[in-house]
């Protein structure tokens, strides 16, 4: 599912609602995890999952094509860790 798909579906669920406010809905959710992240904060949604960020040491990589050794800086990478509910679901449980 992408982004557009979800906003078509929870504005169809919630006819209620203009899809432009849920558009904006959906954005800010978004942009609020992606902040917390870009601060280092952990973020957690409650039986879906944790998102957090892990810090990747500098290190000696490969270029694949040549075969020649390259320096891999250290950098930050988003990581998900799956929620109990999420996986028991996911699991037919």
């Amino acid at each position: 599912m992408i982004r557009s798909e979800l906003i078509q579906k929870i504005a169809e669920e919630n006819p209620h609602l203009y899809q432009r406010d849920v558009e904006r809905i959906v954005n800010t959710i978004f942009e609020e995890i992606t902040a917390a992240m870009a601060h280092g904060n952990r973020v957690e949604l409650r039986g879906f999952g944790a998102f957090s960020v892990k810090q990747r040491d500098a290190r000696q990589g490969r270029n694949p094509r040549t075969g020649e050794a390259v320096d891999v800086e250290e950098k930050c990478v988003p990581f998900f860790k799956t929620g109990k509910l999420l996986r028991d679901r996911l699991n037919g449980k």
